[in-house]
């Protein structure tokens, strides 16, 4: 019996310090990152997914950090290299976690980095895949803030391009702002960003 108790206790210890790394681990990442350390918190996150093989979430925030930083410059290379880490994270995170809509939203906003990189090279080849990947996440999660925001900004890139009108976008983007109000991620590592993006949207939809 005392054989017995000191192996559930070895073994509730294990977790709870493979839980403790984890989180001490996530938290440190995102203080790096909200220290505009990115390339670090990045690596920090690399090596937690390295860790956790089954948890989708560190390899999400390595493709997050390496698609905002894409975002952020006009380096070609630096681009390529960045969104080639983000895609690699993303396929690695779509293998534990295919029909997430979080990851989906993850992976049309690599290729919109892309397009905006090179929009004559990367336009016509990646919008209609854009479209369709944001279709799929809104059949999955059709009230996940994150989903509605970023199809009704996307669309509305492609609606000012071509000169229609953005407002049924704006209509969307509206409605995006108020499922922030209401949204509660399923653990504090879960996604839970967008909100003040969508807010700003809105106040330029209204201008």
């Amino acid at each position: 019996m005392v054989r017995v108790i000191s192996a559930l206790v070895l073994l509730v210890c294990t977790t709870l310090s493979a839980q403790s790394k984890f989180e001490t681990g996530m938290q440190k990442a995102f203080a790096l990152w909200g220290e505009n350390k990115s390339t670090e918190a990045a690596a920090m996150f690399e090596r937690i997914a390295a860790a956790e093989k089954t948890n989708w979430l560190p390899y999400y925030y390595v493709a997050l950090v390496n698609t905002t930083d894409a975002f952020q410059t006009q380096d070609k290379e630096k681009i390529a290299a960045l969104l080639a880490k983000a895609q690699e994270a993303t396929d690695n995170a779509l293998d534990l976690s295919p029909d997430n809509a979080e990851l989906l939203v993850m992976q049309a906003m690599i290729h919109t980095a892309w397009i905006v990189a090179d929009p004559m090279t990367n336009g016509m080849k990646l919008s209609g895949t854009v479209n369709e990947i944001y279709a799929k996440a809104m059949k999955i999660a059709p009230d996940n803030p994150r989903v509605v925001f970023q199809k009704a900004e996307f669309e509305i890139g492609g609606a000012r391009y071509f000169g229609k009108d953005i407002k049924p976008m704006c209509a969307e983007i509206e409605r995006a702002v108020g499922l922030f109000a209401n949204f509660k991620p399923e653990t504090q590592f879960h996604p839970n960003w967008g909100k003040e993006r969508a807010e700003q949207a809105l106040a330029e939809c209204k201008k």
